[in-house]
């Protein structure tokens, strides 16, 4: 396995000269595009990595699965489903012209932007910094990682030059969908979107949410399979943004992309993939780690379709 991954990187190492790093984010700017790697976790407890797969970097958007999971946990499928939908919106994940009418839950989904502020306000916790430590933690538990940690540089940079983030959370509020104040549920989203992790962190993860639950070689379910099944789903119709159609006709697997470089891959039953390059196409996922996934995919024949 180590072998085909290693092959797969040099096949797809040229795409790294063709995307580019996410400058919006001034810290995220500083990223080495040329970083490629990638970890595999298996079935069986083993897992396989290559290249960059112990580069930390910010886990950005694929925090975004963790936060829909935690609402899951906290309120139940049905008072989630009634606050965001579900319906991939075809729009690129900042947009904020979801639609020409009055803004409804249901046109929201979990893995743009504004789904995910609205996600935040639905966690429990005594404060908005007790909601992000509960997140944390979730995101050490799935990942077996207690070291997991907040990259302070990227969560003060997106705190300063995150305006559109704020626009988004200041329409939530307009049309009643986000009742709390506004800079204490955007301080939270941030600190989400800064959390550091590596491909293995997000392999685990996927593999979790592959196996329902369950982490790899064992018994104890960390959360009810039927909110993985949920949440593999929106995964595989919105996870990778305004190109889930392609990813899912290309690789044909739940995954989700962020602007920090990384893809956590979920492989129903079988494995959890991760991957980090944060060279980025025009719509914000990775390109070489599209690519490697697409190869892969064909390899394995892992598609679920």
């Amino acid at each position: 396995m180590e072998e085909l991954l290693e092959q797969l990187l040099e096949e797809c190492r040229p795409f790294t000269r063709e995307g580019k790093v996410a400058s919006y984010i001034p810290e995220l700017a500083k990223s080495d595009p040329a970083g490629l790697g990638i970890c595999v976790q298996c079935s069986d407890g083993r897992h396989y990595q290559a290249g960059d797969a112990e580069k930390r970097f910010t886990i950005q958007s694929v925090v975004k699965p963790m936060l829909l999971l935690l609402a899951l946990m906290d309120n139940g499928e049905e008072y989630v489903r009634s606050r965001v939908g579900v319906e991939a919106t075809g729009k690129p994940f900042d947009a904020i012209n979801m639609t020409d009418q009055t803004l409804l839950s249901d046109h929201l989904n979990p893995m743009v932007n504004m789904g995910a502020i609205a996600m935040c306000s639905l966690i429990r916790g005594e404060s908005y910094e007790h909601r992000y430590q509960r997140l944390l933690e979730l995101v050490r538990t799935l990942a077996g990682d207690p070291d997991i940690a907040l990259d302070e540089a990227v969560y003060q940079s997106e705190r300063r030059t995150g305006s559109k983030n704020r626009a988004l959370a200041y329409l939530l509020q307009t049309y009643g969908m986000l009742e709390d104040d506004v800079e204490q549920v955007l301080d939270c989203y941030f600190k989400c979107c800064s959390i550091s992790v590596n491909s293995r962190d997000l392999a685990r993860i996927g593999f979790t949410l592959a196996n329902r639950g369950k982490p790899a070689q064992s018994d104890q379910r960390l959360f009810p399979g039927r909110y993985a099944h949920y949440v593999n789903a929106v995964l595989m119709t919105c996870g990778m943004y305004d190109g889930s159609g392609d990813f899912a006709v290309n690789v044909g697997v739940p995954a989700k992309s962020g602007v920090g470089g990384g893809i956590m891959a979920v492989v129903p039953t079988k494995m959890g993939i991760g991957i980090y390059s944060p060279a980025l196409d025009q719509k914000g996922n990775s390109l070489a780690g599209i690519q490697v996934l697409t190869r892969l995919s064909q390899r394995l024949y892992l598609s679920i379709f």
